[in-house]
């Protein structure tokens, strides 16, 4: 969990530093992919009822031929550290369930 936490506070520094608008709420979308389709499913329903929105799976291939499933799954909250890393940690037993793979988050810049 380090790793995110990290990762997290320097997205955060860095969109404020850029002077993102810290009084706003963000739409951050977290991502994830999974190999099988209905594992991938599953954790979708799950982190839906958990109250995050989902977003449809898309297929993709990976450089390697593979082939890979992905969604986001997005929640409405303020640019801070800690809430992103408290919506992680609700996410962290579902995907863990499923084998879900978190691929990261991100939001977009607002003035």
């Amino acid at each position: 969990m380090q790793e995110w936490r990290d990762e997290t506070t320097a997205i955060v520094t860095e969109l404020l530093a850029d002077g993102s608008n810290p009084e706003l709420d963000y739409e951050i979308e977290h991502h994830f992919a999974c190999q099988d389709f209905d594992l991938l499913e599953k954790a979708a329903v799950d982190l839906f009822k958990a109250g995050f929105e989902v977003t449809d799976a898309e297929e993709m291939e990976l450089d390697d031929g593979a082939t890979i499933f992905c969604f986001d799954a997005t929640a409405e909250c303020a640019l801070n550290v800690e809430l992103i890393l408290a919506d992680i940690e609700k996410m962290r037993p579902i995907l863990e369930k499923y084998g879900v793979d978190y691929d990261g988050w991100g939001t977009y810049f607002q003035e």
